[in-house]
């Protein structure tokens, strides 16, 4: 069993806190040449090749049957969407914003939670996804105001990916994160090929086919190998470090992305999104230090229980 090592778990999510914003970053700098279609095509083939000659060389288990693989399916479907969500939304508005209006997802998930799964979830946290959501809200509105609908695609992200959270924590006992990542690389692959192919040939915009100049091609790679690291450094942090220690940290991408919107686009948040940002961090951190001290007064209350006689 591996042991704990917080610092080196710490680490990890720092590292993935800086390559998934960067990723967000070139799928913004794409979304204006490349079909999403396409986009969404190559990021996944290339996570598959990156993880496929992985899950060989280290004998992870990838095989899947009945339930397991039958969820595998929904989650993959699950993953294109919110990513093809995500790439949309990008193309629209600034990713500082796009990626402040999607956090709205852990509220989602402690709701979920709560009607979906039947867990238990207390008044305080209630208010605290009320909260969070208003802060979204103050997101939204200038972005709103200057695109309209688009500006809604992120919510769409935070959905979609809490149902693909939810779908996860079904099967993410009974699979290896790897294997199960290879697989449903493999998975979309085979769901985008037909439809990017049928969608080109009857000439629907976003399912159509270009041919990528070397920039592009570059980009496309980038993305790919990015969504990929991005997602094996949160599955190592896990390992290493228990999810109450890091969760606090993914808030770190919020201004990590501000920072890449700024260098590279030259956008920054304006003063009521600044504000609705500051208040959505501020009630996500205060759900997951909430859950944390629910979890020590839970293990405490067991301790005395676990004792030898």
């Amino acid at each position: 069993m591996t042991r704990d090592k917080p610092v080196l778990g710490i680490l990890l999510m720092l590292g993935f806190c800086a390559v998934a914003p960067l990723g967000d970053a070139v799928a913004k700098l794409l979304g204006q040449s490349v079909p999403i279609g396409q986009l969404l095509l190559l990021r996944f083939a290339i996570q598959a090749i990156v993880l496929i000659p992985l899950v060989f060389l280290t004998n992870r288990l990838w095989r899947m049957r009945g339930r397991v693989l039958r969820l595998t399916a929904l989650r993959t479907l699950l993953h294109i969407a919110g990513i093809g969500a995500m790439f949309t939304a990008l193309k629209y508005l600034p990713l500082a914003d796009a990626v402040a209006i999607a956090f709205v997802m852990p509220f989602l998930m402690l709701l979920l939670g709560k009607f979906v799964l039947g867990e238990e979830v207390g008044l305080r946290r209630i208010l605290a996804c009320v909260v969070g959501f208003v802060g979204t809200l103050l997101v939204i509105q200038p972005s709103f105001a200057e695109v309209g609908w688009p500006a809604l695609w992120p919510l769409a992200v935070a959905v979609v990916f809490s149902l693909f959270m939810l779908v996860t924590r079904q099967i993410a006992k009974e699979t290896d994160p790897i294997g199960l990542q290879a697989v449903s690389g493999v998975m979309a692959v085979a769901a985008l090929v037909p439809l990017v192919l049928l969608g080109d040939a009857a000439g629907i915009g976003p399912l159509t086919l270009i041919v990528p100049d070397a920039r592009e091609w570059q980009l496309l790679l980038a993305i790919g190998l990015l969504g990929t690291t991005a997602h094996l450094l949160m599955t190592w942090s896990l390992r290493y470090a228990p999810s109450a220690t890091l969760a606090p940290m993914q808030y770190l991408e919020i201004p990590v992305a501000t920072a890449f919107g700024w260098l590279i686009f030259h956008d920054l948040p304006n003063a009521l999104a600044s504000v609705g940002i500051c208040i959505t961090v501020g009630a996500g951190l205060y759900i997951v230090l909430r859950e944390r001290a629910q979890a020590r007064a839970a293990s405490a209350l067991a301790e005395p229980a676990e004792a030898p006689v």
